[in-house]
């Protein structure tokens, strides 16, 4: 049985972060300029393709449970091509052919370009893979499919050279080499002229970018691509403690459309801990960080990430956690308990010696300390009026749009007359530790 769409139909299942989100749609355009075309769902599609993400193991463990409903998707429709392309393959290379059976073909992060070779030699009978990394590959030229009309994403460089001792993106994306000044600007012109609402700059570790052309740094871009977008919101994401130049956040801070939110992981509130990580600076470096974010931008929001229980972590070090979420306050905190990583430094010298059960008491308790402080923030904001960006409609109804503050907080609101797209002033009413509810003070803010 063929599926409906035809053979040349494809569908992409997108796991994991920003840039694989990005990725996806450069690898939509690809396969489009080569006679394909997307589906919209994966019951009519002749070619699925899994866009993978290998960061946490929990990550991979879902892409391992949906290849195993794929295989018996293929058992019942002759002819079904599947795909693994991105981080997983990179990272478990010719290791899944044998886990799965099912896959025909494997496609590493700078070796979406051979994605239609790949499906002419699946249809000849072979099963197909390109893994090698290529230094040089920033897919100039490649104007990604996008699937949301509001905000888009715009990778500046790829891979990443910090080899942190628990990170996978080192062996799975290769070293960091930044996209040409001019590139980057030409698709945020693109974008604007497209009548794009906001941009977010993408990187591993955005702020080490340096143009390969004439040496401009990060802080250089975003106040060009600011300036050229100036009536969108620009974002990044994300950033390195030890990346954080002044001269970054005085762009930020002088830029009135660049949004007042800094994504900056800390991963552990002790210096030991962070030396064993690799993390290439001390908690008081990154304390030095956080005071001149918030001395030189007036009301910016901090989001971090926190590994509870890596390799070696005592108490003391866990508690020295907890003291820097108490004190910081994030607003939002992405947690996770270690996971080890085959092939990075941790699992090469270090042991996974935190008992597992440690692991979660101490992913529970950071947990409910950031819950606490997120909810105490985000009650504050009650009676205040924010702005929002339209970005769709509520989940729960219809008659409620959901968007965002400049801040990255997350708002619900009334639909009233208000459309997808636009900026509204929301009155804040109630909040939870995770959104803000509300309804529109005013009239909408227009862009142009």
């Amino acid at each position: 049985m063929m599926r409906t769409g035809g053979s040349n139909t494809f569908f992409i299942h997108t796991f994991g972060c920003q840039m694989n989100q990005a990725d996806s749609g450069i690898i939509t355009a690809l396969l489009q300029q080569d006679g394909y075309s997307a589906s919209e769902s994966e019951d009519d599609a002749g070619i699925i393709l899994l866009n993978t993400c290998a960061v946490r193991e929990n990550a991979v463990d879902r892409i391992e449970h949906y290849l195993q409903h794929l295989q018996g998707l293929k058992k019942r429709h002759k002819g079904l091509i599947i795909g693994v392309a991105g981080c997983v393959p990179q990272f478990q290379r010719q290791e899944m052919f044998s886990l799965f059976p099912g896959i025909d073909f494997l496609a590493g992060p700078d070796t979406y370009r051979s994605l239609p070779l790949l499906i002419e030699q699946v249809r000849s009978g072979q099963r197909a893979h390109t893994l090698e990394f290529n230094p040089a590959e920033t897919y100039e030229g490649i104007d990604p499919v996008r699937q949301n009309p509001i905000s888009a994403f715009v990778p500046v460089m790829r891979g990443c050279n910090n080899m942190c001792a628990f990170c996978v993106v080192p062996f799975t994306r290769g070293r960091e080499r930044s996209h040409p000044f001019s590139s980057v600007i030409s698709e945020v012109r693109q974008l604007v002229a497209s009548g794009y609402r906001e941009i977010t700059l993408l990187g591993q570790n955005v702020n080490s970018y340096c143009d390969p052309d004439e040496g401009r740094d990060f802080a250089v871009l975003l106040d060009t691509v600011s300036r050229e977008a100036s009536m969108s919101r620009i974002r990044f994401t994300t950033s390195h403690p030890k990346d954080i130049s002044e001269a970054l956040v005085r762009t930020i801070a002088g830029r009135q459309n660049i949004c007042n939110h800094i994504h900056l992981p800390v991963q552990s509130g002790s210096s030991r801990m962070l030396g064993l990580m690799n993390r290439g600076h001390s908690i008081e470096e990154y304390r030095e960080k956080i005071a001149l974010i918030r001395k030189v931008i007036p009301g910016v929001v901090l989001t971090t990430d926190i590994i509870a229980g890596f390799c070696g972590e005592q108490e003391e070090d866990h508690q020295a956690t907890l003291e820097l979420l108490s004190e910081v306050r994030f607003d939002l905190a992405y947690t996770f308990f270690y996971s080890e990583r085959p092939g990075t430094l941790a699992a090469r010298t270090l042991e996974d010696d935190v008992p597992e059960a440690v692991k979660k008491r101490r992913l529970q308790e950071i947990i409910d300390l950031q819950n606490s402080i997120s909810d105490e923030l985000y009650q504050k904001a009650i009676g205040t009026v924010v702005e929002v960006l339209a970005e769709s409609e509520s989940k729960r109804s219809s008659l409620q749009l959901m968007g965002r503050t400049e801040t990255n907080r997350a708002v619900v609101f009334d639909r009233e007359d208000f459309n997808v797209g636009e900026r509204v002033h929301v009155l804040i009413t109630s909040a939870t530790s995770a959104t803000l509810i509300g309804r529109p003070e005013h009239s909408p803010v227009t862009l142009s």
